[in-house]
């Protein structure tokens, strides 16, 4: 790969507690990806536009609302739209694990539970895209 691997890390929704966003940011970082980070109050648009604009290879998404169930299939539904077929979405929050099963077979990739350590998440989004995007 010939440039550091792109991810958008977003906020959807009234959610407002963004510090794990920030540190995932920040790990994701340092590991030396490039990262846009969108900020709170994002809406699903806004967020998958964003991602095209920036031409990323991944999206995070950090939910603590409950409202996952929701989020990640208007994610998806605007990520095929836009024909975004091989950009990873990925996130983490509070989410049980069989919602975790259910978006999974929606298409979202691995959902990570606070806690999970930084090098776990730097290592699947690396390996994921390594695997799924040609440059």
């Amino acid at each position: 790969m010939n440039r550091p691997v792109r991810v958008l890390v977003a906020k959807v929704g009234l959610d407002g507690h963004d510090r794990g966003a920030k540190v995932i940011a920040t790990a994701l970082r340092d590991a030396g990806m490039e990262v846009i980070y969108t900020g709170l109050r994002q809406t699903a648009e806004m967020v998958v536009n964003a991602a095209l604009q920036e031409d990323v290879d991944a999206i995070g998404v950090s939910i603590l609302s409950g409202a996952h169930m929701t989020v990640f299939p208007k994610l998806m539904a605007l990520m095929k739209e836009k024909e975004m077929t091989d950009v990873l979405l990925t996130g983490g929050g509070i989410i049980p694990d069989d919602d975790m099963q259910a978006l999974k077979k929606l298409g979202v990739g691995q959902l990570f539970a606070p806690g999970t350590p930084t090098t776990q998440i730097c290592e699947y989004i690396t390996h994921w895209v390594k695997e799924n995007r040609s440059f």
